[in-house]
């Protein structure tokens, strides 16, 4: 049994081998997406004990920035974190956001897709854009 095992293995890393590298980067980009919303929903949630949800949401919202840029450059591109990298970070979802809201009146108004919808179909269509970015500003020197 463990011989049919370690063949399963040999023939999974094989597979992998043959991905592209940024393969691997964006899984890890799609995993840090998903932890960094639930660390983001707990910090809100967590500072409504103390503050108003506007100043709660804010709060959180940075935070968000911050930890996804730490878990970004350390995990996903596996880089050193870096001063001018982490400041130039925040330009990412400044782009996510403003795409977003492009593509939230396109589907809305000319498409006519339901207001409920277009939502996911946003951000499974911003994801593409947010990795690429993250990745030319954590990489960057």
């Amino acid at each position: 049994m463990q011989h049919r095992s370690a063949q399963i293995g040999a023939l999974i890393r094989a597979q992998c081998s043959r991905l592209p590298a940024w393969t691997g980067e964006a899984v890890r980009f799609l995993v840090g997406g998903v932890l960094n919303t639930v660390v983001g929903y707990g910090c809100y949630l967590l500072l409504l004990h103390w503050v108003h949800y506007e100043i709660a949401y804010a709060l959180a919202y940075a935070i968000s920035i911050a930890v996804s840029y730490v878990f970004s450059a350390a995990v996903v591109f596996r880089q050193p974190l870096r001063m001018n990298a982490a400041l130039r970070y925040p330009l990412v979802y400044l782009v996510q956001f403003l795409l977003g809201l492009v593509l939230m009146r396109a589907l809305i108004e000319v498409l006519h897709t339901p207001a409920w919808v277009a939502p996911v179909l946003v951000s499974v269509c911003t994801i593409p854009v947010t990795f690429l970015l993250s990745r030319v500003i954590v990489r960057a020197a």
